[in-house]
């Protein structure tokens, strides 16, 4: 099964889910959005009222000017995929709950494991949670950190820029560095990456009958 099956089989999942109260509320769910192998991945926290309307990510006002910010970086949507923590809109756009985090971490696990991206940009701090325990956003966001194969980068929500006019400078700086980012990720991940073994280099030998 290739990584566009994974995550549709997935997206069929997540549909139907029932794993949380979240299920009850919602109109549709929201797994994700964009190419099976994309470079960067968005994370952030939940669906609002837009996006349980359409079950698509970053649809509100939120995601306009998350738009903005990714044309800045030179990106365009189709280029990266985006998503939450959680599948479902929390009622009243509230905080999601532990156990609904818990309840769609195994989606979120198989998608990064069937994406594969070179970097995940969290968005919010309970995505950033996820990689980065403990810390808090205001002192790691615009960062890049290492996390196991890829390279994590904590930002700020865009909707805290609608809601917190003075966040907006420091969310559009963050992203204004996302190119030269990129490039030190790709070549880091290059000088990392396994040399091929001997026996792969080496021609391959007919074996004798005698």
């Amino acid at each position: 099964m290739d990584s566009s099956d994974v995550l549709a089989q997935i997206d069929a999942e997540v549909s139907n889910c029932q794993a949380c109260a979240l299920y009850h509320s919602r109109k549709n769910a929201v797994p994700g959005e964009g190419p099976a192998k994309s470079e960067i991945m968005f994370i952030g926290e939940g669906p609002g009222f837009y996006e349980n309307e359409q079950g698509r990510p970053f649809v509100g006002a939120a995601g306009k000017f998350l738009d903005e910010l990714l044309a800045q970086a030179g990106l365009k949507r189709p280029e990266v995929w985006i998503g939450n923590v959680v599948k479902c809109r929390p009622p009243g756009n509230r905080d999601p709950l532990p156990e609904e985090l818990t309840a769609c971490d195994r989606y979120l696990e198989r998608q990064i494991a069937a994406i594969s991206p070179k970097i995940i940009i969290t968005l919010g701090r309970y995505s950033m949670g996820k990689f980065m325990p403990g810390a808090k956003i205001s002192a790691v966001h615009g960062q890049m950190r290492r996390v196991g194969d890829r390279f994590v980068i904590a930002m700020f929500h865009p909707a805290a820029a609608l809601h917190q006019a003075s966040l907006k400078p420091a969310i559009m700086k963050d992203f204004a560095q996302l190119p030269k980012l990129l490039e030190q990720a790709r070549s880091a991940l290059a000088k990392s990456a396994p040399a091929p073994s001997e026996e792969l280099q080496e021609e391959p030998k007919q074996l004798s009958l005698f």
